[in-house]
């Protein structure tokens, strides 16, 4: 799943950026506020790892800004002081979550992983699709309550494509949620990655929409 993160520290940016990656995310990040209140808006992100100290424009501001321009990207705070009233006017902002630093990324990956289930309506960390069920902590998948041996890339778009339950993602969302910034994949991967789910999983209930994209349903109708 993709997230920004908005952090001007570059050894901590540099940090969180890698140890996010290492569990699973890809992540693009930006050093100032302005830069994420014009990404965080412009582009569809799973959540939002948002400092509060930023240069150009605070992470209140930006904050603010996502939520009134209708952004409703999940938002991590992060601070460097654990004071009740910044607490209180970032969860009345909009924020979904706050951290203290320093930061465990193993917490970090957690607390993103519940605020983008939350924003999917989803309970629990693992969650299923008839017979599929996926547990995106351990990056697993199983069918019919055997395990899956998929690649990081065949787990990512199958992660996507169960988010986005019922609705037809085209292979540009789908690449998107995939890459961050740099990140390149050939032109055709996400269409071989599906070739080998459906592979794997003969009975999985996706639809291909011609000249559109594709839909995961809840059951083979």
């Amino acid at each position: 799943m993709r997230v920004l993160l908005v952090e001007d520290d570059q050894p901590l940016g540099r940090g969180l950026k890698k140890g996010l990656e290492q569990n699973g995310f890809a992540v693009d990040w930006v050093q100032d506020g302005q830069a994420g209140l014009r990404e965080g808006a412009q582009t569809q992100y799973g959540a939002i790892v948002l400092d509060l100290g930023l240069p150009q424009a605070t992470g209140m501001t930006v904050l603010s800004g996502l939520r009134a321009q209708g952004v409703d990207t999940p938002v991590l705070i992060l601070t460097a002081h654990d004071h009740l009233d910044s607490r209180v006017q970032g969860l009345d902002l909009g924020a979904d979550d706050y951290m203290v630093k320093p930061i465990d990324i193993r917490e970090l990956s957690a607390r993103l992983r519940a605020a983008i289930r939350r924003g999917q309506g989803l309970a629990h960390s693992a969650f299923s699709i008839g017979q599929l069920t996926i547990d995106p902590a351990k990056r697993e998948a199983t069918w019919d309550g055997q395990g899956l041996d998929l690649t990081p890339r065949e787990f990512d778009v199958l992660h996507v494509l169960a988010l986005g339950k019922g609705r037809v993602l085209t292979r540009g969302q789908i690449e998107q949620q995939m890459t961050s910034w740099g990140q390149t994949i050939e032109s055709n991967a996400v269409e071989v990655h599906i070739h080998h789910l459906r592979k794997k999983m003969p009975d999985l209930p996706l639809k291909t929409i011609r000249g559109v994209g594709y839909q995961l349903l809840d059951n083979h109708a």
